[in-house]
């Protein structure tokens, strides 16, 4: 199961037409958890980091912790997705997202899919 989930996130990454290039480390935790921590550059060189440390039950991914992190290529934040619990008091607490503003919106649990869909739409319009 694990390593059919570190498969499924490395193709997402290969196939994506945004990334140029990432580094991705995969640490197997166990027979059902596991630790990724990859940097990707994308074609317009702005840069996603990203950490998810998940656990599988059943047929199903935890993410237990993550964090989307996407930056322009000169550092600046564009958003930040992530579970920290401090923010407890937003709708679906403690999943939320940080935008270039400073502001903070609770959200419901992203996964990479979506944030590269995000980021393929922000790299088009710029």
């Amino acid at each position: 199961m694990i390593e059919e989930y570190f498969r499924s996130i490395d193709a997402l990454l290969a196939e994506s037409p945004i990334v140029r290039e990432y580094d991705i480390r995969f640490d197997k935790r166990g027979l059902n958890k596991g630790y990724i921590r990859c940097a990707a550059t994308m074609q317009d060189d702005s840069l996603l980091h990203f950490r998810e440390f998940i656990s599988f039950a059943a047929e199903n991914v935890d993410r237990m912790a993550y964090t989307y992190h996407y930056q322009r290529a000169d550092g600046a934040l564009v958003f930040r997705y992530d579970n920290a619990p401090h923010y407890p008091g937003l709708p679906n607490a403690p999943h939320h997202r940080h935008d270039h503003k400073e502001r903070v919106a609770g959200i419901q649990p992203p996964d990479l899919a979506l944030v590269l869909d995000e980021i393929t739409v922000r790299v088009k319009m710029e």
